[in-house]
């Protein structure tokens, strides 16, 4: 069974920086898309980035510049660097995998909170 567990959330302060892990229960080189997404109170879940197997990333232009997405395939573990934090970061991130190029993900963490104060 394929398990993603996050972590690395909490509160801080605006302006400071978070890393967020995802760690994979399978090789996540099998895994063809990685993928963050987050969702706000009283909000939808909305994609912030992702990453193919072969290391190509995607970002929401909103997020460009401040978040970094990567993938450790030695460790089976997902990352996202948020930067430069701001309160309306303030989200529930959550990390998915899909096996298909091109498919509804296949997987979902059951996420990690990040409060960021003003």
């Amino acid at each position: 069974q394929v398990q993603l567990v996050e972590s690395g959330g909490g509160l801080v302060q605006a302006g400071g920086s978070l890393r967020l892990s995802c760690a994979a229960s399978v090789s996540i080189f099998r895994f063809n898309v990685m993928a963050w997404y987050r969702q706000a109170p009283g909000k939808e879940r909305e994609l912030v980035a992702t990453i193919s197997s072969g290391g190509s990333t995607y970002y929401v232009d909103s997020l460009k510049g401040r978040f970094t997405i990567s993938r450790d395939n030695a460790k089976d573990t997902l990352y996202l660097q948020l930067n430069s934090l701001k309160p309306e970061d303030t989200a529930m991130y959550y990390c998915a995998a899909r096996w298909a190029e091109y498919s509804d993900y296949d997987y979902w963490g059951q996420g990690t909170q990040v409060v960021v104060s003003s």
